[in-house]
């Protein structure tokens, strides 16, 4: 068995590439806070792709972790000399691993909050790159507002020099460079939301404004906040991924990274400070980003969201499992095909009906085994911004919106707590309790779902959705997620 690290990569087998440079070459260029599996799939694995061609050595990355369970995250790193394998999945069972050089440094901000804003203020740091989830940016689900009254960053506000939050972190940080005449640096959202770059403008400008009028027009008017589209599914670790890697290969790693094959990053080529060659490695740099964003936004991730509660009610635990059926599939298709692709402007270069069949095509891939659980998470940070939108869009266009109806309507369903064989469901969301009490008056009330306005506006006065909703919503109750999509099929045709 070999322990990953440093010292150990000349002992890798062959079948795990190791990095082909001298890591001790390597000096940090970016900060990324939010260090998950998906951004150890993706913007690492870029990184380490132009390092190993002998190019942005400069641009090494330092991760922070805010968050309290991101501990674990700095210690297994850190027990590595920051490396991970990245093992890619592919759909026939094999199984490409391959040991990532292109983090440098891991921070537990909590420990020492000081630290990370020094890192920060470094002249040799050009990109803060984030991904902090949907519910990172603090941000009203509807107004789109940022929430100042929140407790942490009502105490960063208070106490600068002792930032708790990525706001007051990186702000303060900023602050630090005007006062020292240092160059801002970009800052680069890689988080699955529609205009993420304008996202992190708008909050972390807010933040800024409360703080400091000054301060926020000077982050205004001199950093940069590209928008981007990134992909790759990548499902949580689990156990016996780190027993395969150790068994399949000899390779002792704490903390692997498992993806599918497909992976893309769309970014709009406007940065302040330089950026390292992402073209070089299949990054597609573009003027304008918002077309593939939307795709990406309205076909795949909205079409986890189309899977995932149906799936789950039907008894299934597992994506793959769902996209091997064929009513699902016929489901989903007719999502995309006839109520998210009409509300979509041409997309350069791409192909959409290729683009959907390649969707399925990595939903059913049984090797990745990503679980419906995972994408039932954190859904209020979803629905309204990658569904609501499309079906907005159908209601004022005249067009289908029966099946996204549905969705929500088994969002609702899966939110009672309870699947259709009277087995729990373990609800994660910020807004649990609030969901979940609204569920409970299904039977009594059942349009009180979707008359939480935070989430879904007027929605619920729009009588052709809410009609939609509630005969879902019924069908679910009284027939089951299976039966119900029976009848969606044979009311809305072939896909």
């Amino acid at each position: 068995m070999i322990r990953l690290n440093n010292d150990n990569l000349a002992r890798l087998p062959a079948e795990v590439p190791a990095p082909c440079l001298d890591r001790k070459a390597i000096t940090a260029g970016i900060v990324h806070f939010g260090v998950g599996g998906f951004h150890r799939a993706h913007q690492a694995m870029y990184l380490d792709a132009l390092m190993n061609r002998g190019e942005a050595l400069d641009w090494g990355i330092v991760g922070v972790g805010v968050m309290p369970g991101d501990r674990r995250m700095r210690d297994a790193l850190a027990a590595q000399d920051h490396l991970y394998t990245l093992v890619v999945k592919h759909p026939d069972g094999r199984r490409e691993p391959r040991v990532i050089a292109s983090m440098v440094d891991y921070l537990f901000a909590p420990d020492d909050p000081s630290a990370v804003v020094e890192r920060l203020a470094d002249p040799a740091i050009r990109i803060v790159s984030l991904t902090v989830t949907e519910g990172g940016y603090n941000f009203h689900p509807v107004s789109g507002a940022f929430d100042l009254e929140a407790p942490d960053i009502r105490h960063d506000l208070a106490h600068p020099e002792t930032p708790r939050t990525t706001f007051g972190l990186i702000v303060e940080g900023l602050a630090r460079r005007r006062e020292l005449g240092i160059a801002p640096f970009t800052l680069m959202s890689c988080d699955n939301i529609q205009g993420n770059g304008d996202v992190a403008r708008e909050t972390f400008t807010a933040f800024a404004r409360a703080r400091d009028p000054q301060l926020a027009a000077w982050i205004e008017a001199a950093v940069a906040f590209p928008n981007a589209m990134v992909d790759r599914i990548t499902p949580v670790t689990s156990e016996a991924d780190i027993a395969e890697l150790s068994e399949r290969f000899g390779v002792e790693d704490a903390w692997p990274v498992v993806c599918e094959p497909f992976t893309q990053w769309v970014l709009e080529d406007h940065f302040v400070a330089g950026r390292p060659p992402l073209e070089r490695v299949g990054v597609q740099l573009v003027d304008d980003v918002v077309p593939y964003e939307m795709m990406k936004l309205r076909l795949l991730n909205a079409s986890h969201q189309a899977l995932a509660y149906l799936g789950y009610l039907a008894g299934y635990r597992y994506a793959h499992e769902v996209c091997q059926d064929p009513l699902f599939v016929d489901f989903l298709l007719g999502y995309m095909r006839h109520e998210a692709s009409p509300t979509l402007a041409p997309v350069p270069g791409i192909d959409l009906e290729e683009y959907r069949r390649t969707l399925i095509e990595r939903f059913a891939n049984p090797e990745v085994r990503d679980t419906l659980s995972r994408l039932c998470a954190e859904s209020s940070d979803r629905i309204p911004k990658w569904l609501v939108p499309v079906i907005r869009q159908q209601l004022e266009s005249g067009g289908e919106m029966h099946r996204s109806a549905a969705v929500v309507a088994s969002w609702a369903r899966y939110a009672e707590g309870v699947d259709e064989q009277g087995e729990p469901i373990e609800v994660v969301d910020r807004l649990r309790e609030e969901l979940m009490a609204l569920a409970k008056r299904h039977h009594e009330r059942p349009t009180a779902f979707i008359e939480n306005r935070e989430l879904f506006g007027d929605l619920a006065e729009q009588a052709r959705f809410r009609d939609a909703y509630v005969a879902a919503l019924t069908s679910l109750h009284e027939k089951g997620a299976r039966a119900t999509l029976e009848h969606l099929a044979a009311i809305g045709g072939a896909s």
